[in-house]
């Protein structure tokens, strides 16, 4: 018994350590992402200030990286059917273009409370689509959490018809493309590299054929008429390296966890964003920003323990659970029992 304890253990650890790097992966690279683009695209930077187009480029590095390990053996390739991937990429593709959109018709303030509202957002769509529940505990930790950053972040709040209308296309399509990646691969039993690469062709290849022109609509700028120095293009390839790892890492963590904890969890990087801007860019850090930050904070970890009594419950519930057989076990028992039962007979029947 205690050997089948400690393999037990070792089979364990190695998993929370892979999540534990999963999220890691996905604050370091997130956050890096955005002070590389603040650098490319600020005026005081380099000025490249065409978002949609610059986000063709990451899926398209990522579409390339994902083709090289295909062919070289490291990654396989499981099927799904075409238009689940067109439908996930448009899906994925709104979100990206009505995000653009909402942070140029809207406010600052009324982005972030958008940002913010996917959190219950994305509850209510897996209460419908998914039946899931919620206990009481994570309500109140996801509460806390939207407390928290809505102090840390939210400022002026002005908004308008257009800029509602967008802010509320994107925060569905968000919501939508974050449980979607993790019910396909489940779905599908696809990893998320497997799925990440089969839908960043696709994205990469409609973001490049429209993004200069929504580029051109938010900014009144031409792609065209950009001079591109050595180091915009040093910042651009360092904007797309670190984007195939926020891309992966994402998939890593809906696929692991869920599209909620994403989001929850996800909010330690508005933290770190507002901690490396105060250190690296001399950006004001007031006693409403701390405030925010550390009310964020406890909610994430409200939230971590809640997800973890969670855990224990139905790791309690499950035993029980697993001593009466299912339909289809009793099914194959059966069909076990009555195929031996036969071989029996005949060969009693031959010994005869």
């Amino acid at each position: 018994m205690r050997s089948e304890e400690k393999i037990m253990e070792g089979e364990k650890k190695p998993s929370a350590l892979s999540d534990v790097g999963a999220w890691a992966m996905n604050v370091i690279s997130s956050v890096g992402i955005i002070m590389a683009n603040k650098q490319l695209m600020s005026p005081n930077g380099y000025a490249f200030s065409f978002a949609t187009t610059l986000t063709g480029f990451h899926f398209a590095v990522t579409a390339l990286v994902g083709m090289v390990s295909n062919a070289t053996g490291y990654s396989s390739s499981k099927h799904v059917p075409l238009w689940e991937l067109l439908w996930f990429s448009i899906v994925a593709n709104m979100s990206i273009t009505g995000m653009n959109l909402s942070l140029m018709l809207n406010s600052v303030g009324f982005y972030q409370i958008s940002k913010l509202s996917m959190i219950p957002v994305v509850c209510l769509m897996e209460w419908i689509l998914h039946n899931k529940r919620y206990s009481r505990e994570v309500k109140l930790s996801v509460v806390v959490v939207v407390i928290g950053v809505g102090v840390c972040t939210v400022t002026d709040v002005k908004v308008n018809a257009k800029g509602f209308l967008c802010a509320c296309i994107a925060v569905l399509s968000t919501s939508l493309q974050q449980i979607s990646i993790g019910s396909l691969q489940k779905k599908y039993s696809i990893g998320s590299f497997e799925l990440l690469s089969k839908t960043a062709p696709i994205q990469a290849l409609s973001l490049l054929l429209l993004g200069p022109f929504i580029d051109y609509y938010l900014t009144g700028k031409s792609i065209a008429n950009y001079k591109m120095s050595s180091a915009a293009t040093i910042f651009i390839i360092l904007s797309c390296s670190l984007a195939v790892f926020c891309n992966v890492s994402q998939y890593l963590c809906i696929g692991r966890f869920s599209a909620v904890s994403f989001q929850v969890l996800g909010h330690m990087k508005t933290v770190c964003v507002l901690t490396l801007g105060w250190l690296l860019f001399d950006s004001q850090l007031t006693f409403k920003n701390i405030m925010g930050m550390i009310i964020a904070i406890i909610g994430m970890i409200i939230y971590s323990w809640a997800m973890e009594i969670e855990k224990q419950s139905n790791t309690k519930i499950t035993p029980h659970s697993k001593n009466s057989l299912t339909e289809e076990e009793l099914r194959l028992l059966q069909e076990g029992v009555e195929k031996t039962a036969a071989k029996d007979i005949e060969l009693g029947e031959s010994k005869g």
